[in-house]
This record gives structure tokens, C-alpha cells and sequence, in this order.
């Protein structure tokens, strides 16, 4: 039988949609790009240049697609959080293997019914939780199921966001408000959740949490401050200053993700600009934002087992560091490292971690990997997490964020 080299169609060519194109670039031999969707014309072009994709197969609206499924087997869909339920539906009734950017939708609802469609169009569909495909996470379930580590009792969670990263994407971008985007919780850390429930393998029961938005509000804007960084006699005390995160990191060389979410392509004539007039130039105390800078959720899971997991602006950003609690012995993660203290023997050992490849500390080529084999073999257990799995990870987030907002403690109601 002859090797299938799977098609995909990308709806939604921005940094999520190049990212996981990214694999296609790099594995021409197992999957290509043959159609793409995107409202903005210069990004959808880039992004065909960059793969090859005729002109005739890309479309302003994704509707379009509809007409050419002959073209591919399957569709990434990263387009912004609102706008995910109904390709991710339409897709599914077509029969087409579905790729579905993170979180799936912003409310339960959509949620739901996307799952639904998932099931009854029996292709491959999975959710972008590349967290569960990293190396370092491959090395902690290795030891997990190893039995070494006893079984786990209690575990420790902490996503440093960063300082910068928060007035990016929390504060001025695209995630900064539960009006244009999602609540906290869902937007960033639905990875974590998802990663929690992988790594301690037993479904969620109760949930309770605590958090707000204690910083990035107007009470704290400095005296002498000004609606723009630009225009502002503070600023260079600042460290959330536009100019120090934009400007000064493309005169120290830098030319990624953050400073090409302002400009494209990434010159300082063009960041200047954004910074100037865009909603990146922002004082990060003169926002519209209203999601929290800092929450802790509390988790009981099934089988007994405790979690705690901070989510928190305020850290240089970094990698998650999670402590495991076995009953016998102690995983300690930085996201980097791993190390298991044995209490029998008293002894601490490294653990080995695989070599990571792609975005996401490898997470993103090995969720593409998974998929691709899928797709191909036309076998859905070969992605790790199913439909149900990543429901399960939102139904803990909404959860989680009423028992924030009302002060109580949410069963997961399944």
C-alpha cells in the first residue's frame, strides 16, 4: 500500500495556523496544505506563498471551503476562541478529520455540540492540548507508569504566565476581555487542566477557586501616566512598557512571536507604528480587561487524588513547575528538568527527556505527528486525548469559574 501524505485545509492562518503548519514545511513527505481560509489577505497570502497553496484554493471566508472538500482530508482550525463551533461543526457533518485549535468554544453549550457532531462523524478529531505531547511530559508518564513514584496522592501545579506575557495577550491582546474572548481560565489554562487530568488519569470531581484581577486595572496607574506608552513621562520605569516589550526587543534582534502578532512582516517602522496608534501602545493600567492576573483552583479527582493549580502574571515567564506527590516518592518538574527523590533509598535521580522538536517545548510537532498518523492510518486512538477527554478539561474550567465568581465549591456535571 502506497504511504498517504494527508491534506489539510487551514482555516485561520494567523501564529496558531503557522505554527501547526509549521510540520508540513518541515514533513512534506507525510502532509501538505492544499487550501486556506483567512478574513485578512495579506496573512492568507504569506501563508500560501509559504506552503505552496494555489491561489484558487484560498478563500476570505471559510464558508468556501464547503465547495472544495475533494481538495483535503482534514482541517486546522485556529481562528480566534468565538469564532470555533461552527467550522469545527460544519467540518465534522462533512466528514473531515478536525484539528480544533484550544479552548474548543467559550461557552458549555458550544462545547457540547461540538463534541456531539465529533461523535457521530467518526473521523479523527482532537483538540491542540500539546502539552500531553511534549517530551518532558512523555518522561513524567513514563515515570508515572513505571510504578516508581507509588501512586500519586497530591500534585502541585504552576503556570508562570510572565510579567510581559500577561500585557501582551491578557491585558492589550486578543484575550484580554471575557466580551472579545474568554475568561482566564479557559483562554490560557485549559492546557492545564487537560494536563493535570493526563498525568493523574482519573476524571475531576469538585472544584473550587479563588482569583481576580489584583494589578492591571486603573487604581493602580502610576501619577504622571499617560493612556500610551509612547506619550507617557513614566513609562521607562515601567516594565510593562509597549516600547520596552516591542521596541527594544526588535533593537536586541528579535524578530518572533510577540513582535509579528503587531507587524507583518516584522520592521521597527511597522511595530512603531502599532505601538503608536494600535492597542498594543496601551498603558496596561487604561485597558478595557477584565480577566484575572492572578487564580488558584483546587481539584479532587475520582481516585482520591488532590491537586492545586496557580496561574499567575506575575513571574518571569518560564516553564510550568509541578511537584508529584507518590506514595513512594517525589516528582519535581520545571518543565526542563525532572528528578525523582526515592524515599526508600533516600536518593535523587534525574530523569531523561527526549529531544524536543517544534514549538511548544515540542508539543506542537508531536500533536502533529499523532494526528498525521491518524489521519493516515484512519485510527483516532492514536491521538491522546479523545473528544470526551477534552470536554472533560472545559467542563472542569466552567466549573472552576463559578466557583470563583460565586464562592462555592462545583461538582463536574457530565
Amino acid at each position: 500500500m502506497a504511504h498517504k501524505i494527508v491534506r489539510f485545509a487551514v482555516v485561520g492562518t494567523g501564529s496558531r495556523g503557522n505554527a501547526l503548519a509549521e510540520y508540513m514545511r518541515e514533513r512534506p513527505g507525510e502532509a501538505v496544505v492544499t487550501a486556506a481560509a483567512d478574513p485578512n489577505p495579506e496573512a492568507l497570502r504569506l501563508f500560501a506563498k509559504s506552503l505552496g497553496v494555489n491561489a484558487s484554493n484560498c478563500f476570505g471566508d471559510w464558508h468556501d471551503l464547503l465547495d472544495i472538500t475533494d481538495e483535503f482530508d482534514a482541517v486546522i482550525i485556529s481562528t480566534p476562541d468565538f469564532s470555533h463551533a461552527e467550522p469545527a461543526i460544519e467540518f465534522c457533518r462533512k466528514k473531515k478529520h478536525v484539528l480544533l485549535e484550544k479552548p474548543m468554544a467559550p461557552t458549555e453549550k458550544e462545547c457540547r455540540a461540538i463534541v456531539a457532531e465529533a461523535k457521530k462523524s467518526d473521523r479523527v478529531f482532537a483538540i491542540c492540548h500539546v502539552l500531553r505531547y511534549t517530551p518532558y511530559t512523555e518522561a513524567i508518564r513514563k515515570v508515572i507508569d513505571s510504578g516508581s513514584l507509588g501512586t500519586i496522592q497530591c500534585v502541585q501545579h504552576l503556570e508562570p504566565v510572565g510579567f510581559w506575557h500577561q500585557a501582551h495577550s491578557f491585558v492589550r491582546g486578543n484575550w484580554r476581555s471575557t466580551k472579545v474572548g474568554n475568561f482566564m481560565l479557559m483562554a490560557k489554562s485549559c492546557h492545564d487542566l487537560d494536563w493535570l487530568q493526563y498525568i493523574v488519569g482519573a476524571e475531576c470531581d469538585r472544584v473550587s477557586s479563588f482569583g481576580s484581577l489584583g494589578y492591571f486595572n486603573r487604581e493602580n496607574k502610576p501619577q504622571g501616566s499617560a493612556d500610551r506608552c509612547l506619550d507617557c513621562g513614566v513609562e521607562a520605569d515601567c516594565p510593562y512598557s509597549a516600547r520596552h516589550i516591542y521596541l527594544d526587543s526588535y533593537d536586541r534582534g528579535e524578530r518572533e512571536w510577540p513582535l509579528d502578532v503587531l507587524a507583518r512582516p516584522v520592521t521597527r517602522e511597522g511595530l512603531e507604528k502599532a505601538v503608536k496608534s494600535g492597542p498594543y501602545g496601551r498603558c496596561v493600567f487604561a485597558c478595557d480587561n477584565d480577566v484575572v492576573d492572578h487564580q488558584v483552583v483546587n481539584l479532587l479527582y475520582r481516585n482520591g487524588v488532590t491537586a492545586s493549580f496557580t496561574m499567575t502574571a506575575f513571574t518571569e515567564k518560564g516553564d510550568r513547575r509541578t511537584t508529584i506527590c507518590g506514595s513512594r516518592g517525589e516528582l519535581r518538574c520545571d518543565g526542563e528538568h525532572v528528578e525523582l527523590y526515592d524515599f526508600l533509598s533516600g536518593e535523587t535521580k534525574d530523569v531523561e527527556i527526549g529531544a524536543a522538536e517544534g514549538g511548544h517545548a515540542g508539543g506542537d510537532f508531536g500533536l502533529m505527528k499523532s494526528f498525521v498518523s491518524a489521519v493516515a492510518a484512519e485510527d483516532p486512538s492514536l491521538v491522546r486525548s479523545s473528544p470526551e477527554a477534552s470536554l472533560e478539561s472545559h467542563l472542569i474550567a466552567f466549573a472552576a469559574e463559578k466557583a470563583r465568581l460565586e464562592g462555592t465549591v462545583e461538582r463536574i456535571v457530565r
